[in-house]
């Protein structure tokens, strides 16, 4: 591990200020940081410890949502009873990644920024435009078997490894910043993504400095909420794929929906073009289907993951099911 100088701050504003250089960074939880700087991947000369901010509160909203401090566990934002009962769908969803252990340490604000898990990323020796641009992406022609099938290109086909922020997506999270200026903004969860582009490594619209200081959930939407998740093993694996889906049923037809997928490419995948085909559908399979065929008319895979275009048909359409109360 090279040397850094470490610094904890105790306010917002002392935050900001400290990681206004290009090569700081903040740390809260560290459970992706601390191994990547472990593996010389991340080598900051400044650390940042928001360890000591009072951003660990879950505060109901006037309008019937919550705000959720960037500092809040992911532990305490899965068991939290207002989550378990109007945003169930995100529970699921957090209970489903890492271990107890990690979710015991893992913050709001962290899980939405964690690094791709490709495997191409984390091997030094081998070439990624994420780590190194311009080195060339050794994932294209390797064993991409995690990588993603949509919205990405040449450059990159890293997945984004969050199950919170894939639930977070198919709820409308809003993240809140602080710049190091002071001046403040709400960002839609979708837009903080940046695409691969020719920048793979610029992942987020974040600049130097802007912390993440809370995630708002607006009121939840009518219907069922469902997370289904495809892993190799039952625990401590990261999606293949996995959906989050809400569907309000009405007189027999789909009245709303919300689909957002996992696993599948950089960021958390809100498909709009699936929640159209469902609306003022039958709850039916073949409706189901066609959600699916829409959701995935732009997918690719790269060789090892040709599978996940299926895969993601299947899974879609078994969440679907599930949420519309379809056997």
């Amino acid at each position: 591990m090279k040397p850094f100088h470490y610094q904890r701050v105790i306010d917002v504003a002392s935050a900001c200020a400290s990681a206004v250089s290009a090569n700081a960074r903040f740390i809260a939880g560290g459970t992706n940081l601390v191994d990547l700087m472990k593996l010389e991947i991340e080598t900051p000369e400044h650390l940042v410890d928001i360890g000591q901010l009072p951003l660990t509160e879950i505060e109901d909203t006037p309008e019937g949502g919550l705000r959720i401090g960037a500092r809040v566990t992911n532990s305490a934002l899965a068991v939290d009873m207002r989550v378990r009962r109007i945003y169930p769908v995100l529970s699921q969803a957090i209970l489903a990644g890492a271990s107890a252990q990690l979710r015991n340490k893992a913050t709001t604000g962290g899980n939405l920024l964690q690094r791709t898990r490709c495997p191409y990323f984390y091997d030094t020796t081998k070439p990624c435009n994420k780590r190194v641009p311009g080195a060339g992406c050794a994932a294209l022609k390797g064993i991409n078997r995690a990588n993603a099938i949509i919205g990405v290109n040449d450059d990159c086909i890293a997945a984004h490894p969050s199950d919170m922020a894939v639930a977070m997506a198919a709820l409308d999270a809003q993240v809140e910043t602080v710049s190091p200026d002071g001046s403040t903004r709400s960002i839609p969860l979708n837009g903080l993504y940046r695409a691969p582009g020719s920048t793979p490594n610029v992942e987020t619209v974040l600049q130097p400095g802007e912390l993440i200081v809370a995630v708002r959930l607006p009121p939840p939407p009518p219907g069922r909420q469902v997370y289904r998740k495809v892993r190799d093993r039952a625990s401590f694996a990261f999606a293949l794929v996995s959906v989050a889906a809400i569907v309000y049923r009405d007189q027999g037809r789909v009245r709303e929906a919300r689909v957002a997928f996992g696993g599948i490419s950089y960021k958390p995948w809100r498909s709009m073009e699936a929640e159209a085909a469902l609306a003022g559908a039958a709850p039916t399979q073949a409706a189901f289907d066609a959600a699916g065929a829409a959701a995935l008319r732009a997918a690719r895979g790269y060789g090892y993951n040709d599978f996940k275009v299926p895969l993601a048909r299947r899974t879609l359409r078994a969440t679907l099911a599930d949420a519309a109360g379809v056997t």
